[in-house]
């Protein structure tokens, strides 16, 4: 469905360059050793890696996934990707485009389990398309036969639009319907086993953020040194 180019982190500043090699998914824990015996990543000086390109066969999907993605994540989103049927990855595409639930791998993967929350519809291009759907197609409003060709199509499919606030995407015209989205997925707790892959991690740059706050917080809490007289002892200390 995807692959992920994965980088040695520890190397990458060693040697200027760029160690590593790209990961197809989904995969498989024998795959990814393999994979990471090449690279150099041994779980002792090389523990983290981080990724620097994606290469998918659904559009846009690499448009939503960064540097420091966890490898779990990524087979399980892959492996959900995978299940589902052409029609379902179109819609899946429309709703990416427009934004919804795109903000990390946790959202995507909730996406491909929500898919009911959203209508789309293939071919819809713009505006007048839309009205002309809604009215000849899904009889949105009852219209005379010869009122037909006098309707302003575009100017009723703006006003569907923006009621229903509406996105024009490459594969067609889709919308949210306000239906239930639930939270299938809330971390890596729920990744079922047979899609676990790797106990190697990515740089978590939250929890490095979080140590040096604390760091610093140490630093600035710490009782002040006393000053040492750099003169000497005094006449009454002698």
């Amino acid at each position: 469905m995807f692959e992920a180019y994965v980088t040695n982190l520890g190397m990458y500043p060693e040697r200027g360059a760029e160690v590593g090699e790209y990961l197809k998914f989904p995969t498989t824990p024998e795959e990814v050793r393999a994979l990471f015996s090449r690279i150099g990543i041994d779980g002792k000086r090389y523990e983290e890696y981080f990724i620097t390109d994606y290469d998918s066969d659904v559009p846009g999907l690499y448009d939503h996934l960064g540097e420091y993605e966890s490898l779990d994540e990524l087979n399980y989103l892959a492996h959900l990707l995978e299940e589902m049927s052409p029609d379902e990855l179109e819609k899946l595409e429309a709703v990416m485009d427009a934004g919804e639930y795109t903000g990390s791998v946790k959202d995507l993967i909730n996406l491909t389990q929500n898919l009911d929350c959203f209508e789309f519809y293939p071919e819809v291009e713009n505006e007048e398309d839309l009205g002309r759907m809604y009215l000849l197609e899904l009889d949105a409003l009852q219209i005379p036969e010869y009122l037909v060709d006098y309707i302003d199509y575009e100017a009723y499919g703006r006003d569907v639009r923006i009621n229903e606030g509406g996105h024009f995407a490459p594969g067609g015209y889709v919308f949210n319907n306000q239906g239930k989205f639930i939270e299938h997925y809330t971390g890596l707790d729920d990744i079922p086993e047979d899609y676990r892959i790797s106990n190697v991690h990515t740089r978590d740059e939250k929890e490095e953020t979080r140590s040096i706050l604390a760091t610093l917080k140490q630093f600035k809490e710490a009782p002040p040194v006393p000053h040492k007289d750099k003169a000497g002892p005094t006449h009454e200390e002698r």
